[in-house]
C-alpha cells in the first residue's frame, strides 16, 4: 500500500508492505502523530491502539528510513540512523529517498493514504 506522510511541510512517499501488522495500521489511517527523538536514531510516536502482531517476526534489525512498529510500547518507529536488532520491533515499510533528512528534524508527521494517479481531479 502506498502511503503519503509530511514532515516538515514536506510530502514523502512511503510503502507498507503487506503484513497483517502493516494492514492494521493502514486501517487506523489518516494520523496526525507527535514525534520525539529516540537514541538520536529514530522517531517516535505513540499510535491511538494496539497493532496487530499475526504472524509478525520476533525481531527487526532496521535500516536507515524503514517504518516499524514497536509492540512492547505500542509506538511507530520510523528510522533516520541505523540501529540494531530490537526484539518486539515489527517492520511496517519504507519512506522513498529524501525523507530521512526531513525526518531528522520533525516533531510531526502526519500519515495518509497516497492518492491514487489518474483520477480526473489530479490533471
Amino acid at each position: 500500500m502506498n502511503i503519503r506522510l509530511t514532515l516538515n511541510g514536506h510530502r514523502i512517499a512511503a510503502t507498507l508492505n503487506d503484513s497483517a501488522t502493516a494492514r492494521d495500521f493502514a486501517a487506523q489511517l489518516p494520523l496526525t502523530l507527535s514525534l520525539r527523538d529516540f537514541h538520536q536514531a529514530e522517531k517516535i510516536a505513540d499510535l491511538p491502539r494496539k497493532l496487530s502482531t499475526s504472524g509478525a517476526p520476533e525481531g527487526a534489525d532496521p535500516e536507515v528510513g524503514d517504518l516499524a512498529y514497536y509492540a512492547p510500547w505500542n509506538q511507530l518507529a520510523t528510522y533516520y540512523r541505523d540501529a540494531p536488532y530490537a526484539a518486539g520491533l515489527v517492520p511496517l515499510g519504507r519512506m522513498a529517498q529524501g525523507g530521512v533528512e526531513q525526518l531528522a528534524t520533525a516533531d510531526e508527521i502526519t500519515i495518509e493514504a497516497a492518492p491514487r494517479s489518474g483520477h480526473r481531479s489530479e490533471r
